[in-house]
């Protein structure tokens, strides 16, 4: 009398949540135009440091104006210029965005990498704000274009991860959800309120 072969247990293990498409292509246009304004604010910084007499693409006045930016301290706050942050940093989340678009999933440590990575790059964007706005006096808009595209993604990439793996599904996650461009919109407002407040003077 034959035995019954043992049950075998399967290591197949379910796939992660598959992101919606329409966040691939925010994080790839929003990483390639990140990527773009880093490249500029780069090579201008490099013209600027061979020439301390080069007027930048974006000096249009006192306010406008990009040179004055770059010439800061606070455009090397680590000892490295700023825009090195920007070329990696946009690279990868362009590459996340391609990745999406092209069918990959993640799973849920790798979604809290990134949120983590884009809490960070936004708290270092609204430093540079104030520093811009307070301290510094004179607003790039190279730069401005980069803390728009951070806070945008940010927004989005924590809305999908709440949603996805906070283990809730409440009317708040689902308002989140369903509320992330206005979020993003609001807040981009409130900072060009602060911005326009801050130079009414200068117009």
């Amino acid at each position: 009398m034959s035995t019954p072969a043992p049950a075998t247990v399967s290591s197949h293990q379910p796939q992660p949540p598959k992101p919606p498409t329409w966040l691939g292509w925010v994080l790839l246009i929003g990483g390639i135009i990140g990527l773009i304004c880093s490249v500029i604010i780069m090579a201008e910084k490099l013209t600027l440091l061979e020439n301390p007499n080069y007027v930048t693409s974006c000096d249009i006045n006192e306010v406008i104006s990009c040179g004055s930016v770059m010439k800061s301290g606070q455009a090397s706050a680590f000892g490295i210029p700023n825009p090195l942050f920007g070329i990696a940093g946009f690279a990868v989340v362009a590459g996340i965005g391609a990745s999406i678009l092209a069918g990959a999933r993640f799973r849920g440590w790798f979604w809290f990498l990134a949120e983590i990575g884009l809490l960070l790059a936004t708290l270092f964007v609204h430093w540079l704000a104030y520093q811009s706005m307070f301290v510094i006096r004179a607003l790039c808009p190279y730069c401005m274009v980069v803390w728009a595209v951070t806070i945008i993604m940010f927004v989005i990439v924590t809305a999908w991860n709440v949603k996805t793996y906070s283990g809730y599904d409440n009317g708040a996650v689902r308002g989140l959800y369903k509320s992330q461009a206005a979020i993003a919109v609001g807040w981009l407002l409130v900072i060009a309120a602060i911005a326009a407040w801050q130079f009414r003077f200068y117009f």
